[in-house]
């Protein structure tokens, strides 16, 4: 672009250019014909040639011209074909934004349809998820109130429970009733541990004194009786202790009350000829058994001394097992001349089942004797009979000693 006062000139455009182009052979003559002119004023010698070339150059001119509108035909030429080509390329472009604007729209129908589809779908698919959500969450807390309930019951029981562990104290505070709860305890497990025969409870010796659970053992040793002591007050004092004057007090208590059971159950439960020469004291309590043997030994050897055995719980059942192999042991040897009474018995059988055996196997013999016998008979007769079948008088020997008889023919 070139501005040249208020005129603007497009050097793009064909026609300008072509017109710059004819201007400046035009403006270069002018300088040559000037030039010329100049030089005929110098050298008239030389005119007839100036004329010769002014002319050449006038027909240059000529021709120039000539070639000017050449080339502005040429240009116009150029210059329609470039806007029918401008045209074309618009009309091909605006065909094709079409093509594409019509794909566009197509494509975002076809995305507006999918979007749809898939707005659709995730809206089902949630609408699910809250449906099985709520419906787990519905389940949950159904759950969490039956939980809450059970917890509510096994609640109830705990404080239940806990009116039945004060109930407990209540029963061990107490001398009757803690002295009922060692018998209770005593029963269960010489009941699980003995047959029901072999032990006796609440049963009153010669001596008037009635014990709390007699062991009908054979002699020796003899009957033993169990007595439940259970010295708790003593036991309480020394565990709540908090002083070493309150500890060595209360295991002097401890001490006397156990050492008095033991002479109690020594003088009354030990009766020559009625009884064993000892008895056993049952603690209800392994602690007040794990006391005893940690921390007084020296009482519990003074029981051993006036042959009255300590045992807990679990030492009892022990004991007991040992009683019930002896219970065995004597019932086997009270049973032993019915054992052998009964083995006679047997012994008799056994040779009466052999003599049994013995003929019904004679008897086989003589069965199967008699069943080959009868199979030689039948094998024998078939054969005669097949004889009989196939029989012709022709072919008897001449030795033969059958009368001669007429042949009958074949059937």
């Amino acid at each position: 672009m070139i501005q040249i006062g208020d005129t603007t000139l497009d050097l793009s455009d064909p026609l300008m250019l072509a017109a710059l182009i004819a201007g400046g052979v035009v403006v270069l003559l002018v300088i040559l014909l000037a030039v010329l002119v100049v030089r005929t004023g110098r050298a008239g010698a030389t005119n007839a040639d100036l004329a010769r070339q002014v002319s050449g150059i006038g027909q240059a001119v000529q021709m120039l011209g000539q070639g000017q509108d050449q080339l502005s035909g040429g240009l116009r030429t150029v210059s329609d074909a470039q806007a029918n080509a401008q045209s074309q390329m618009i009309h091909t472009m605006e065909t094709r934004l079409s093509e594409v604007q019509r794909q566009m729209q197509d494509r975002l129908h076809e995305n507006a349809l999918k979007s749809a589809r898939a707005l659709s779908d995730l809206q089902e698919r949630m609408n699910e998820t809250l449906t099985g959500s709520s419906v787990k969450t519905t389940k949950s807390l159904t759950e969490l109130q039956e939980r809450l309930a059970t917890i509510d019951k096994a609640q109830a029981n705990i404080e239940k429970l806990s009116g039945d562990v004060l109930s407990l104290q209540d029963i061990l505070s107490n001398k009757q009733t803690r002295g009922a709860f060692g018998e209770i305890q005593l029963n269960d497990i010489v009941s699980k541990a003995l047959p029901s025969d072999s032990y006796s409870f609440q049963q009153t010796l010669s001596n008037g004194r009635r014990a709390d659970c007699l062991i009908h053992l054979p002699n020796p040793p003899g009957p033993i009786v169990i007595d439940s002591k259970f010295p708790l007050e003593a036991y309480e004092a020394l565990r709540r202790a908090e002083t070493q004057a309150q500890a060595v007090e209360a295991g002097r208590q401890m001490k006397t009350a156990v050492r008095a059971h033991i002479k109690a159950i020594s003088e009354r439960y030990i009766i020559e000829g009625e009884t064993a020469d000892g008895a056993i004291l049952f603690l209800p309590s392994e602690a007040v058994y794990a006391e005893l043997h940690a921390n007084f030994a020296d009482v519990v050897r003074e029981g051993f001394n006036a042959r009255v055995w300590i045992v807990s719980p679990t030492t009892c059942m022990a004991t007991l097992n040992t009683m019930r192999a002896i219970l065995k042991d004597a019932r086997m040897r009270e049973q032993a001349g019915a054992i052998r009474k009964e083995l006679h018995l047997l012994s008799s059988d056994v040779t009466r089942l052999g003599d049994r055996v013995e003929n019904l196997d004679r008897h086989f013999h003589q069965a199967s004797k008699d069943i080959s016998e009868i199979k030689i008979s039948a094998e024998k007769a078939g054969r005669r009979a097949q004889r009989l079948d196939n029989f012709d008088f022709e072919e008897l020997a001449p030795d033969d000693e059958v009368s001669p008889v007429v042949r009958l023919p074949k059937t």
